[in-house]
């Protein structure tokens, strides 16, 4: 937003003179003769500030304004400092968990995407860097055999989405989106992959919820409907989901 400062507030003149005596500055001057009356009001006082403290004022609005774009970028490099020796949430600690899901909602706070669904931003292909979720991490098995990097396709214009897994299995599962809102969507999968060839389809039961709650051009925070958190980093704008 756009503000002009004329040279005269940019530079106030210091006059010196003899107080005031005329009946609108002694209006401005008056204390009430009711002690319990009620102070001037933020507005009033506004309205009867000398030349400076306007242009105190309207200098105050850019450092406000420059800072928040400042914010943003911090608070991203503050959650993935905050998720980088956490193997993606696997030896993360109900500290940790508490930590990354405090910076998230900072973050999703300023989400620059009021409607995630409708932007262009969520096409592509994703990494999973950070999760919750026990049954995307393999937590129950060894680490030798839990899949090393996840990612999953979105494309908006077709409403699909795809999930895939890296060695040791390269397990895939395509869905179907339908959009609750902008920001949120129900899933429901279709096809498994098993070893990234053999295709099983997908029981019925085999649905959920998700909820983009920060996107920018280079990270997304989405929510699920039992809880989890997911946080991914676009790795390939121009990737897009087999039909």
């Amino acid at each position: 937003m756009a503000m002009a400062l004329s040279s005269s507030t940019i530079t106030p003149t210091l006059k010196l003179s003899p107080p005031p005596t005329s009946q609108s500055a002694r209006l401005l001057l008056r204390i009430p003769s009711n002690p319990n009356s009620a102070a001037p009001t933020s507005i009033n006082k506004l309205l009867t500030a000398a030349p400076s403290d306007k242009w105190r004022l309207r200098i105050s609005f850019f450092p406000a304004f420059l800072k928040k774009g400042k914010d943003v970028g911090a608070l991203k490099e503050e959650l993935l400092e905050a998720i980088a020796p956490l193997d993606r949430g696997a030896e993360a600690t109900p500290e940790d968990q508490e930590m990354v899901d405090q910076i998230s909602r900072k973050l999703e706070a300023v989400n620059p995407t009021k409607e995630p669904l409708k932007s262009d931003l969520l096409n592509g292909k994703w990494e999973l860097i950070y999760t919750t979720s026990t049954s995307i991490l393999q937590t129950e098995r060894p680490k030798l055999l839990r899949s090393r990097t996840n990612y999953q396709g979105i494309n908006v214009d077709t409403l699909r989405a795809q999930n895939m897994e890296s060695w040791p299995f390269f397990n895939q599962v395509t869905a179907n989106l339908k959009p609750l809102n902008t920001r949120k969507v129900a899933v429901q999968f279709d096809t498994f992959k098993i070893l990234g060839l053999i295709p099983v389809k997908a029981p019925g039961r085999a649905r959920g919820e998700l909820e983009i709650t920060y996107l920018d051009e280079e990270l997304r925070i989405s929510r699920g409907d039992k809880g989890n958190l997911f946080i991914l980093k676009m790795i390939d704008p121009s990737y897009r989901v087999p039909v």
